[in-house]
């Protein structure tokens, strides 16, 4: 196979051929299908893996334990990328990842799934970080808009196929093949990418690691992601009385964390990156799309089945439209960066779009399937716009040394931004559903149950009403955001 891979090393990063970049892309963006996958072909198999398991009570740990344990890796990978180079590390974690989907898919328990799965997303963490950061190494700044496009294109594709191809597997063979197939798409990966990047730029400084920082970053960041899953629980959640507890842990070890960053020779997460206003700003772009994305992906299909009564399937499809929406607003914004050789334009374009298409899709009822769909798909496109262009941003705004930890920031944003949206917004429908006459027991079983369908309507309009306000802090954030016009050489 490997014959017929142009290496790296023979093409000057000025000016790249694309017999050696298309290699390049192929084995980045299969690496990023694979991690994005994950996170959803499991849903539909959830329930076949718990009757051959005979465990419901540990079912949720099979899809958290993965995203947590990606979103804890991911300024790990920044870091250790930065300091031993990208092409080995990358390597590294599709061996990881793949091993680990082996070993789902030989798993006789819940604890071993469980455990395999926090492996996988560990895996995981590395393919989506370190994936980016190279385009970010190798593709002049007029260029990376577009492939990062590419890149956006592959998650909204993995969102997609994912629930269809679990689905597929699962009634056909059986939910072990969900895992099964990562295996010779992980070694395809490996080998196309072990042999396209040679020639990689290597770091040429010292590499010192900061294991304190590191420890408190992972059990911050992991008391913070538990803290908002089990807020998202609904108000029963803060009543149990382990929310403050486990929101004061965070913020501790979070805390700790920011003073051992200070006083490290070779800090984590260097804070004086912090003082640059692009990255700032970038990251709440990102970190406010990603909260209106995961969180419309998972309230559409809820509002859409509890006005129509309608199923999953019927669901899943009424989706697309804000799915496809994402691919073509991410590849559109990134050829505009190459023509306009700006990224600015496109992203505030994206923030001003998505309140306004927020507010339609709240007035236009799910059966009026034209209006809504066009709706969804302005809502797509307005996310497609920024997801691209903040990560440009991003990687505009810090010296080439800190491209990993400078893309695993803007990728941990993202991460934190679809965990918080996901359980503020649950949280905040039931609160709207029980204003509307739904009885707390009927909240922990149908939160519909009892309402009639204008009651439903209402609350899910004061529900995207409220969203759209939350997404103008991006629009300000994308007005203030410095205007670069990029150079066309590295």
């Amino acid at each position: 196979m490997q014959a017929w891979i142009p290496s790296l090393s023979t093409v000057p990063l000025a000016s790249p051929n694309p017999a050696v970049i298309r290699p390049i892309m192929f084995g980045l963006m299969l690496a990023i299908f694979l991690g994005a996958l994950d996170q959803t072909i499991v849903a539909v198999s959830l329930s076949a893996i718990s009757a051959q398991l005979g465990d419901f009570r540990h079912l949720g740990w099979v899809v958290s334990g993965y995203m947590m344990a990606m979103t804890v890796a991911t300024p790990l990978y920044g870091k250790l990328g930065d300091l031993y180079g990208r092409r080995r590390l990358l390597l590294a974690s599709i061996g990881l990842f793949t091993l680990a989907s082996c070993l789902c898919a030989v798993a006789r328990d819940m604890q071993q799934l469980i455990l395999a799965r926090v492996l996988q997303g560990l895996g995981a963490g590395g393919l989506i970080t370190l994936s980016q950061a190279i385009i970010g190494d190798l593709m002049a700044p007029r260029e990376r808009g577009r492939y990062q496009g590419y890149i956006s294109g592959m998650f909204a594709l993995a969102s997609v196929t994912g629930p269809l191809l679990g689905g597929l597997l699962t009634a056909t063979l059986s939910w072990r093949w969900v895992f099964w197939i990562n295996l010779p798409l992980g070694l395809l990966a490996m080998a196309i990418s072990n042999r396209a990047l040679r020639g990689l730029p290597q770091p040429r400084h010292p590499a010192r690691i900061d294991y304190l920082g590191a420890v408190l970053l992972v059990a911050g960041l992991t008391a913070l992601l538990l803290a908002i899953s089990r807020a998202g629980e609904g108000p029963a959640a803060w009543g149990a009385g382990e929310l403050p507890g486990l929101f004061g842990l965070a913020a501790a070890l979070l805390g700790a964390f920011v003073w051992q960053e200070r006083r490290a020779a070779e800090p984590l997460l260097p804070l004086h990156l912090f003082g640059q206003r692009s990255l700032v700003l970038s990251g709440v772009v990102a970190f406010v799309a990603t909260f209106q994305a995961i969180s419309l992906t998972v309230l559409i299909p809820l509002r859409y089945q509890s006005l129509t009564g309608h199923g999953a399937e019927q669901a899943a499809i009424h989706l697309l439209p804000l799915v496809m929406g994402v691919p073509l607003g991410a590849y559109c914004s990134g050829r505009l960066v190459g023509l306009l050789g700006r990224y600015k334009p496109q992203m505030l374009f994206g923030t001003v779009l998505l309140p306004l298409a927020m507010v339609a899709l709240a007035l236009v009822a799910p059966q009026q399937v034209w209006l809504s769909g066009l709706s969804m798909l302005a809502c797509g496109v307005a996310v497609g716009c920024q997801y691209p262009t903040s990560m440009m941003a991003t990687q505009m705004a810090v010296e080439s040394r800190h491209m990993g930890v400078a893309t695993s920031t803007t990728s941990l944003l993202r991460a934190l931004g679809g965990t918080l949206g996901m359980a503020l917004m649950s949280s905040l429908l039931l609160v709207l559903l029980q204003q509307a006459g739904a009885s707390a027991q009927s909240v922990d079983g149908d939160p519909t149950a009892g309402l009639a369908p204008v009651q439903i309507a209402t609350a899910f309009r004061h529900l995207l009403l409220i969203g759209a306000a939350i997404a103008l802090p991006g629009v300000l954030a994308a007005l203030f955001l410095p205007d670069r016009r990029l150079p066309a050489n590295p």
